[in-house]
């Protein structure tokens, strides 16, 4: 019989997950539902890449396929993520069970079997090719090309201090299939998005890591987060800047006008903020930073959408 999932540190507390039942508690925390930023910082750079492509083709983000897309990109972030999350677990069961963060996850809690999440990943997986498929063939193919960042992923923390950097090439893909979902291509203008990205998410999951650097110490795993150690806010603040400077060459590549330049102030703003309030000694400031990344994403969310109806 499976044993009740343990609520995660991390969670948000009074979250509609609770509210589930016994037996489906398990599954809804292997998809990480219950951690929904996540999910938050997965779907903003698709929507980027979607807004960027109209833009490309010279026409306002407008059309009913826009939308249609959105909502699209929307199911396949819920359970691409889930898949994702899934194999993780799966691979990292034995790390997980070390970290007090992360033991009450449903395969090290014994909540969920090795064999269960492994169909489980596949059926979401089905799930996600599904919408893939509503995409032109170019999409598809590069759609299917990320898989190979996701298998990935998991592993890094084991032979390099960089995985952060593989889950920024991993978690803004995204961007590259919006846009090509869109426009049936990949410009100069969606590579500086890209390339701007995954600067921003190296940032944030430094700061995210700063919760498991004891921990990750003890097991042997690797992050940004040990090897910047103290010199870290500095290097978050590198990363962010460099994300800025890129994402509004992506914009003002495809002619975007004032309004976005102006909007992407509050972004910049909000970045500068989260350096400026960083303690990478306190885990609940970290997360609580972390999370913040929900709010910076729709400020840059804002600012390409104004872009594309206001120019």
């Amino acid at each position: 019989m499976n044993r009740p999932a343990q609520a995660p540190a991390d969670a948000v507390a009074a979250h509609w997950f609770m509210a589930l039942p016994p037996r489906l508690k398990p599954w809804a925390q292997l998809m990480r539902l219950d951690r929904p930023i996540g999910g938050w910082l997965l779907f903003w750079p698709s929507l980027f890449g979607l807004v960027l492509g109209a833009m490309a083709d010279e026409r306002l983000f407008t059309e009913w396929r826009d939308f249609y897309y959105v909502l699209l990109f929307g199911i396949g972030t819920i359970v691409m993520r889930g898949a994702g999350c899934a194999f993780n677990d799966i691979v990292d069961r034995k790390y997980d069970a070390q970290v007090a963060r992360t033991r009450g996850r449903p395969i090290p809690s014994g909540a969920i079997s090795v064999r269960a999440a492994a169909i489980f990943t596949a059926v979401l997986c089905l799930i996600g090719l599904a919408v893939l498929l509503q995409f032109n063939g170019f999409a598809v193919w590069l759609g299917a090309a990320s898989l190979l960042l996701v298998l990935a992923y998991p592993f890094m923390k084991r032979i390099t201090w960089w995985p952060q950097a593989w889950l920024g090439l991993t978690f803004n893909w995204g961007a590259l299939l919006g846009f090509a979902a869109e426009t049936g291509r990949l410009d100069l203008p969606d590579a500086y998005l890209y390339a701007g990205l995954f600067f921003w998410t190296l940032g944030y999951d430094t700061i995210y890591a700063h919760q498991d650097k004891e921990d990750d110490a003890l097991i042997g795993v690797r992050s940004t987060a040990l090897l910047l150690a103290t010199d870290s806010p500095k290097w978050i603040l590198r990363f962010y800047a460099a994300a800025f400077i890129l994402i509004l060459a992506a914009g003002f590549s495809e002619h975007a006008g004032w309004p976005f330049g102006f909007l992407m102030l509050l972004p910049g703003a909000h970045l500068l903020w989260q350096v400026k309030n960083l303690d990478i000694a306190s885990a609940g400031n970290c997360l609580m930073l972390f999370r913040a990344n929900r709010v910076t994403g729709a400020l840059i969310a804002i600012a390409f959408v104004a872009a594309a109806w206001f120019g």
